[in-house]
C-alpha cells in the first residue's frame, strides 16, 4: 500500500510540475522554471521507488491515466481550457483502462 501512496505523491508532483511548466513561459520565468525542475525531480525519484514494488507498465499506466485526468481538471479550472466530447470520451476510456488494470489484473503488485 505504501507504494501506491508514493505513486500518488509522484503523480501530484508531476501534475504540479506540468502546471508550473505553463507558468514558466518556455523557461523564461525563473521561479516557475525552478519549480518545474524540483517537482519533476521529486516525481521521478518517487516513481523510481514505486517501481521496486509495482511493475513499471502498471505504475506508468496509473501515472499516465491519473495524470491526464488531473491535468485536464487543472487546465479547465486554472487555465480555462475546455474539452470537447471526443476528448472527454478519450479520457473516460483511459480511466476505464486504469480501473480494469487495478481491479482485474494480477500484475498490479497489490
Amino acid at each position: 500500500m505504501m507504494a501506491y501512496g508514493l505513486l500518488a505523491l509522484a503523480i501530484v508532483s508531476e501534475v504540479t510540475g506540468s502546471t508550473f511548466l505553463v507558468k514558466s513561459e518556455g523557461f523564461t520565468k525563473l521561479g516557475p522554471s525552478v519549480a518545474v525542475i524540483v517537482l519533476f525531480s521529486i516525481a521521478f525519484y518517487l516513481l523510481s521507488q514505486v517501481i521496486k514494488v509495482i511493475p513499471l507498465g502498471i505504475a506508468y499506466a496509473i501515472w499516465a491515466g491519473v495524470g491526464i485526468i488531473l491535468t485536464a481538471i487543472i487546465g479547465y479550472f486554472v487555465f480555462r481550457q475546455s474539452l470537447d466530447l471526443p476528448a472527454m470520451l478519450g479520457i473516460g476510456l483511459i480511466v476505464s483502462g486504469v480501473v480494469v488494470i487495478n481491479l482485474f489484473s494480477n500484475s498490479t503488485g497489490h
